[in-house]
């Protein structure tokens, strides 16, 4: 079993950045491709980073990392823009399913002036 806690959320201004963390609990986190999702108030949930591709929303502007040793992943958020407020989530899926089998608790992410 693996446990995700997200941190690093918060109110920021346009143009603004922010670094979210995920920090994994449990073992083989190298295992396991990381996405990140967003939900706005009102709207679906949207997969904004995965694996193997980054929503044109976000691209240029929004990039991952992870530190294996750390069992981390983050995602840094730069030139933050009012339509990225959301609740930001990471999940993780094994590389070789293509189902998010475990997810955080989500984190506020609010770009107001």
């Amino acid at each position: 079993q693996v446990q995700l806690v997200e941190s690093g959320g918060g109110l920021v201004q346009p143009g603004g950045s922010l670094r979210l963390s995920c920090a994994a609990s449990g073992r083989s986190f190298s295992s396991y491709a990381m996405g990140w999702f967003r939900q706005a108030p009102g709207k679906d949930r949207e997969v904004i980073i995965s694996y193997t591709s980054t929503a044109d929303s976000v691209k240029g502007r929004f990039t991952v990392s992870r530190d294996n040793t750390k069992n981390t992943g983050y995602l840094q958020m730069n030139s933050l823009k009012p339509e990225d407020t959301a609740v930001y989530y990471c999940a993780l899926r094994r590389f070789a399913s293509n189902e998010y089998a475990y997810w955080g608790q989500g984190t506020q992410v609010t770009v107001s002036s």
